[in-house]
């Protein structure tokens, strides 16, 4: 067969959750080839490749596998990760905007005394105390906050520290406690609530996986990756999205680094340097899988690879530092990438692909 022929139509690309042609496809119809044709093609041609894929194929071999658009050029690397890092929010599910600011903007609404014994306040304020059950002033936290507002308030890591840094520049409720100490455990107490709000959710399956987590994840673990998500949100939260939406069996296999386990939250690099530490790999053997500003702050300041898959908040934030920048992973049959291309930027330099 000329080689003309099989030029025509390779390679194939996937962008988005669709896929399309790398190369202007030729004016007559192409004969079907074989894979064995296709891989002999590629070795042969390895600098000319290089030149119009938009995925960079340093110098490892070149693998292609047929699926339903084509023949897809992937980069087979020359040793796998030792970690696979996944933030959570935005990454395993697009939780934040149907998710953690309903469970926020319920909690801030909830008028029962039962959510104050949860915070605590019984014991650290007797102002406070005195001023809700005797005179009976409050009458609800006066918070909504709006689509807009929360994707703002998304740039400060972490639930509690959310919370606070809106209260400060807003201005604490009238009823909120005044001393400092009263105030970290009434955000404390509404965290709490709040997430176990969150977790209702989660239980009814209302927060369905983003397309390719868990097939990248089965590619991870299959191979002997460590895989472990790390996350600013609270740990019960975490572990309840892992365990509902990727089930029990890949849930034991997977560690949590989520929460308070860290004093700095990220951007900070804390939470990515002690996955490491604790898995026992180093930080440029790790792959970090993130959507956010912050989060690719935190991995790249840990000295790791950091792809970008962008959520609904973060479509327009800076990620010009990352290694690879995609939509989502991506099902089949238009997978973004894969744990070969994740792989592949321990050696090599990746282009994004937004």
């Amino acid at each position: 067969m000329a080689m003309a022929s099989v030029a025509a139509k390779l390679p194939i690309v996937q962008l988005g959750c669709t896929s399309k042609p790398a190369l202007a496809a030729a004016a007559a119809p192409a004969a079907s080839i074989s894979s064995h044709q296709a891989s002999s093609f590629f070795s042969s041609n390895l600098v000319a490749l290089k030149q119009c894929s938009s995925r960079p194929l340093s110098d490892s071999k070149a693998r292609v596998h047929k699926s339903r658009s084509g023949f897809v050029v992937k980069a087979e690397a020359r040793a796998l990760p030792d970690a696979l890092l996944f933030d959570c929010d935005g990454v395993l599910v697009d939780t934040e905007r149907d998710g953690h600011r309903i469970s926020f903007n319920i909690a801030f609404s909830e008028l029962n005394d039962s959510l104050f014994r949860t915070i605590g306040v019984l014991a650290v304020d007797e102002c406070y105390l005195s001023t809700f059950f005797y005179k009976d002033v409050y009458k609800g936290l006066p918070t909504v906050w709006d689509v807009e507002l929360y994707g703002e308030l998304l740039k400060i890591g972490g639930g509690k520290e959310r919370m606070t840094h809106y209260y400060n520049k807003v201005g604490w409720p009238e009823t909120a406690p005044t001393r400092e100490v009263a105030r970290k455990d009434f955000i404390a107490g509404l965290h709490k609530r709040k997430t176990d709000l969150f977790m209702e959710l989660v239980d009814q399956g209302s927060l369905p996986l983003r397309p390719g987590v868990a097939s990248l994840i089965d590619q991870a673990l299959d191979s002997g990756v460590s895989v472990a998500v790390c996350s600013t949100s609270n740990e019960k939260a975490v572990s309840a999205i892992v365990r509902v939406m990727l089930g029990e069996d890949r849930a034991a296999k997977i560690r949590i680094f989520a929460g308070d386990i860290v004093p700095r939250k990220k951007p900070d690099p804390a939470i990515y340097q002690l996955a490491a530490r604790t898995l026992g790999v180093s930080a440029e053997k790790c792959v970090v899988i993130e959507d956010s500003h912050i989060g690719l702050t935190a991995a790249k300041a840990a000295g790791m690879k950091c792809i970008v898959t962008k959520s609904g908040y973060t479509e327009d934030e800076d990620f010009s530092a990352a290694d690879a920048v995609f939509p989502c992973i991506g099902d089949k049959p238009s997978v973004n990438f894969d744990l070969d291309f994740a792989a592949s930027l321990l050696t090599s330099t990746a282009s994004s692909l937004a």
